[in-house]
């Protein structure tokens, strides 16, 4: 987190020329004091940082100095700007590619300290983004995804649904959405008349069309997907409705993190609580794994399936 502000604060005062010492803390969210031991820190470094006093005073480099940013095209710092706010493409991809040669750019006009920093962070941190069971997901058309949303032009898609069926689509891809590596795009569907959701690994091919679109003045993409995604919790809440009453030890809460809680009743030693799991399929499990702390109350044929397992057991174990 330190040299990344530094590197931060190096980038900011080649871009504005000079920056005061409270709006560098603003913009990167830390104390005035931490700005000025990094810059303290930087000097010490090589960096010929210089400080002037007064209302139109500042943080600027001594005359002539630069960190390499003029070195950066406009799409370096784009790709540097998604990076940093967590929209990372495949490792395989052009723009991770991209990144990486902007970072290569500015690297080369650190000072040697800061470099020893990187190449120490680079040693002792690695991200691993591949599941421990399952499929990488691989988005193969994101490169030509991100060209759609970033030149407002449009796309035409071949989909593929939950359940397997193709369809093609041409649509006006408004925005992108990463939750928890799962990438989604926020769009216009011609073929629906709507603004949809797709999930961008379900995009099998893709083609950019000589076609420009405009996004309505008002749209938000985060507001839709805030609105999307808790209208489908509450749809998912309405047609998935299957109540059971558990009894658990006052000191075991702990078990109710993972279920949406409907109603608790407290006596002296224990709770009996109200919880949803949805569907008996899904309770038949859910239960099995939490059966030496709870017993289930309610409904009747879950508590006689719980009954008839912990037969099962014994017998297994005689």
């Amino acid at each position: 987190m330190r040299v990344h502000r530094m590197i931060s604060i190096l980038l900011l005062i080649e871009s504005k020329g000079k920056v005061k010492a409270k709006e560098l803390a603003e913009e990167l969210e830390t104390s005035v004091r931490t700005i000025y031991r990094d810059v303290d820190e930087l000097c010490e470094a090589g960096i010929p940082l210089t400080t002037d006093t007064g209302p139109n005073g500042g943080i600027h480099f001594i005359e002539g100095y630069t960190v390499g940013i003029k070195n950066l095209h406009g799409e370096d710092i784009i790709n540097l700007y998604l990076n940093g706010m967590g929209i990372k493409a495949d490792r395989q991809s052009d723009m991770a590619m991209k990144v990486n040669t902007a970072l290569l750019k500015l690297q080369k006009n650190l000072s040697s300290e800061l470099n020893n920093d990187l190449n120490t962070i680079r040693k002792r941190f690695y991200v691993d983004d591949i599941p421990w069971w399952g499929e990488e997901h691989k988005l193969c058309n994101i490169d030509m995804i991100l060209q759609g949303v970033w030149q407002s032009q449009k796309l035409r898609i071949t989909y593929e649904k939950h359940r397997g069926e193709m369809t093609q689509r041409d649509i006006s891809p408004y925005g992108i959405v990463v939750n928890e590596m799962n990438w989604y795009m926020i769009a216009y569907c011609e073929k629906g008349n709507d603004i949809r959701t797709f999930k961008c690994e379900r995009i099998t091919e893709c083609q950019c069309l000589n076609e420009k679109f405009i996004i309505p003045v008002n749209f938000s993409v985060k507001e839709f997907w805030k609105k999307s995604k808790q209208s489908f919790i509450s749809e998912c809440s309405k047609s998935e409705k299957y109540p059971v009453v558990i009894r658990i030890d006052k000191h075991r809460t702990d078990i109710l993190k993972n279920f949406e809680v409907y109603k608790i009743e407290e006596a002296e030693n224990h709770m009996d609580v109200t919880v949803n799991m949805f569907k008996y399929e899904f309770a038949v499990n859910d239960v099995l794994g939490i059966i030496g702390y709870i017993e289930v109350l309610n409904p009747p044929e879950l508590r006689s399936y719980v009954q008839q397992e912990l037969i099962n057991i014994m017998d297994r174990y005689k």
